[in-house]
């Protein structure tokens, strides 16, 4: 953007005017025109292009001279410099004025230019390199899509990243200055003209807390001083004494939210020095870039195991054992956890979830985390971390977090397409109340507009406030599949179905099997304490409260189910339904004065959909259902509807770890996975 829109020729003496390289200037040639002179030509220097839209030339015979054009107040004369000049006044524009049928000008007028060269490029291509581009508009303008274009920010997922903000100096490994963006500054000139010129880098001061600027200290290769930033939002550079060529590094410090588009634009001022104290200084030419934050993009279960982090408590020993066998089978990297016995290893996976966010030039994997708890320091997971992995908090605005806030009722689907509409990297699933109650429950507005705040995953809101927890994970999950065929989406859904539960019941039942008891491998105290006792098939099929009580939860399962069908895209042939049934209790563990008297859905028998997913090994809750034949009817049963597809089962013997206040075991474990091929800018939003 240059504010010397307009030049003004004189036939009296030689204009002069300094321009910035790429800028069209209009050059007025009718102000100084003869009087009767009805043409002119003009001619210009290597590095001057002059364009003149729609001028009709007057022909000439003489070969070798410039075409006379017709000479009229309304035409419009553009010019601009394609390369920044050696020396003050050393390029040229010549206009020379014709009487009619006159071959020999009758007067002529000079323009000595210098040129400038003032840009701020980024990675406007997205190929993680910086590109000079002279496309002034492109590099303000931020479109999504594969054709699209604009650079990327990562946030600073370091635990420390936020302490930054008042520090600034920074000291950065040579691995760590490859997760910022380059922004490279580039002034070229004469010296003698740069010196009557300031340089102003700036952003607004809102966005100025979005992001940091840092510029390396001369002579030292790792040590940056913070420009821009929180609480300063200008920067004056050294007085200009010649040419500067600069790369400068900068990050993100939150990702985009309700409050916070994602978008930051960075501009830099070439401001002109007057000689005259009275005078005010003049802006030459501004040029603005824009960059988006990266958003934080959750991963399904059907993406493959890299590397698995586990609560290794005394009451899990049997669950650890056995998932580390299973990644072993996977090829994936076990990485324990130590934690605090009070806290029984619930928020490994209720709190935290593995998501990563990207860049052309780079991929972070992080750990997203809602904590329960308001004295972060306590959570040895930020420090159990493998290298290169980030982690971030998401606050609630009151310091408060409930069961609804937790990581287990947030679920990804596999990449879908809906109604003619790609979602390459999934949907988001969020679970809360359809309507409102005094018992409603649903996810805090701030975690919820946060990941809508994303874009990029889409979110679609199911009813889980019929369960205890409340959390989707429990009556839901994916399982990735072998693509065999085009209408093969790659991956199943399963669902608790109490119906499917009760016809297996009653299958055995007819076969003879009614005495055969759940429960029976489980030990007397644990029952006691889990709220269950022994119970026969038929004791199960005969109680008509139980069965009631399934057949509302079997509505509420299918109303998600409708759900699921119409903004997944989903067929009955993707679908697959898990047998399980639930009973209605009342909320527990919590005060007197929070307690409802409506009753809430929890598994009967350990949740068959609280399973972990190690690509094609399954590690599922052992159910301790009937056992007819020496074979539990139930683990037979998922086996039959599973391993079809290629699946291993390993049913894991826990029964505390399942139905205690621990939770189910999934939660005693988190796995981080490949982060997607697909680039989230390629979406078409």
């Amino acid at each position: 953007m240059s504010y010397q829109s307009i030049i003004h020729l004189s036939l009296d003496k030689p204009t002069r005017a300094v321009c910035v390289v790429g800028v069209e200037i209009t050059l007025d040639l009718s102000g100084c025109a003869p009087h009767k002179c009805t043409s002119f030509t003009i001619s210009g220097s290597p590095r001057v292009l002059v364009n003149i839209p729609k001028m009709v030339p007057v022909i000439t015979n003489e070969e070798g001279t410039n075409t006379q054009l017709l000479l009229c107040d309304s035409m419009d004369v553009l010019m601009k410099m394609t390369a920044p000049s050696l020396d003050i006044g050393e390029d040229k524009v010549s206009v020379a004025y014709y009487l009619p049928d006159e071959e020999v000008p009758m007067a002529t007028a000079e323009l000595f230019l210098t040129g400038l060269e003032v840009s701020l490029d980024v990675d406007i291509n997205r190929r993680g390199q910086v590109e000079v581009t002279s496309d002034i508009w492109a590099k303000k303008n931020w479109v999504w899509g594969p054709r699209g274009w604009g650079a990327i920010l990562l946030v600073n997922c370091n635990p420390d990243g936020k302490d930054q903000d008042v520090d600034k100096t920074k000291v950065f490994l040579s691995k760590e200055i490859k997760n910022l963006s380059q922004m490279v500054l580039s002034v070229q000139g004469p010296s003698s003209v740069l010196k009557n010129y300031r340089l102003i880098l700036y952003t607004s001061k809102e966005e100025a807390k979005k992001g940091r600027v840092y510029r390396p200290q001369a002579g030292k290769s790792d040590t940056f001083d913070l420009v821009l930033g929180p609480g300063w939002h200008t920067y004056t550079f050294a007085p200009l004494e010649s040419p500067l060529k600069e790369t400068l590094y900068v990050e993100a410090t939150e990702f985009p939210s309700a409050n916070f588009s994602g978008l930051i634009s960075y501009s830099v001022s070439l401001v002109e020095e007057s000689e005259n104290t009275l005078i005010p200084e003049t802006l030459m030419y501004k040029d603005t870039v824009v960059f988006r934050v990266a958003p934080c993009i959750f991963i399904p279960s059907t993406q493959v195991p890299l590397e698995i982090y586990l609560c290794r408590e005394l009451q899990v020993h049997g669950f650890v054992n056995t998932v580390i066998e299973l990644s072993e089978k996977s090829n994936s990297q076990v990485a324990s956890v130590y934690e605090d016995p009070n806290r029984l290893g619930r928020w490994l996976q209720d709190e935290m979830a593995f998501c990563y966010t990207q860049a052309p030039h780079k991929t972070i994997s992080l750990v997203f985390d809602t904590p329960r708890v308001s004295n972060l320091e306590d959570f040895p997971m930020k420090y159990s971390l493998s290298p290169g992995i980030g982690y971030v908090t998401q606050l609630t605005e009151d310091g408060k977090v409930i069961t609804m806030d937790s990581i287990g009722n947030l679920m990804v689907s596999p990449p879908v397409k809906v109604r003619g509409r790609e979602y390459p990297l999934g949907r988001i699933l969020i679970g809360g109340s359809f309507y409102p109650s005094k018992e409603g429950r649903d996810m805090r507005k701030d975690l919820r507009d946060f990941l809508y705040a994303q874009q990029v995953q889409a979110p679609v809101e199911l009813y889980s406030d019929w369960l205890m927890i409340g959390h989707v994970d429990e009556f839901m999950c994916f399982i990735p599949t072998q693509v065999k065929s085009e209408s093969d989406k790659g991956f199943r859904l399963l669902l608790a179905s109490p119906r499917s539960c009760y016809q297996l019941f009653q299958e055995k039942q007819k076969e003879g099997y009614g005495d055969m008891a759940l429960f029976e491998e489980v030990r007397e105290d644990q029952l006691l304490s889990n709220g269950r006792e022994v119970t026969t098939i038929n004791q199960l099929l005969d109680n008509d409260i139980m069965r009631k009580q399934n057949d509302y939860v079997e509505k509420c399962i299918n109303l998600n189910r409708d759900i699921l069908k119409r903004e997944l895209g989903l067929l009955e042939r993707d679908i697959i339904h898990i047998p399980q049934l639930f009973c209605l209790e009342q909320l527990s563990n919590v005060p007197p004065t929070e307690q409802t008297e409506k009753l809430y859905a929890r598994p009967y028998f350990p949740n068959l959909l609280q399973l972990i997913v190690m690509g094609k090994n399954l590690g599922i809750p052992k159910p301790f259902g009937p056992q007819i034949k020496g074979t539990c009817c139930l683990e037979e049963r998922i086996c039959q509807l599973l391993e079809p597809l290629g699946f291993k089962c390993t049913f894991i013997n826990d029964f505390d770890c399942y139905m205690t206040e621990i939770g189910d075991f999934r939660a005693c474990a988190n796995i981080r996975r490949v982060p997607f091929a697909f680039k989230w800018w390629k979406i078409v939003l």
